[in-house]
């Protein structure tokens, strides 16, 4: 085995080109800025694998103009499609 320092190994680099990626809109008021939001789930004792009862923050993403939380944003969450 070698004492010699080993060159680090680098990666190329992709990189990609965000004109052609779809940006996703509001639909209800078609504004493009989101902001940050969480829900927060309250998790029984029951259910959480400590034992304990928990509370874990849901991130998911509202229209920064009219708040709404568009639905694909909230699959997989179970916060329904209410927003």
């Amino acid at each position: 085995m070698s004492t010699k320092p080993m060159k680090p190994l680098h990666k190329p680099k992709k990189t990609v080109d965000l004109s052609k990626a779809d940006t996703i809109k509001c639909d209800d008021c078609g504004n493009y800025l989101f902001i940050n939001s969480y829900a927060i789930k309250r998790i029984s004792a029951i259910l959480s694998p400590t034992g304990q009862e928990g509370i874990v923050p849901v991130q998911v993403y509202s229209c920064g103009n009219c708040g709404k939380v568009p639905s694909m944003f909230l699959e997989g969450t179970g916060l329904g499609t209410d927003g």
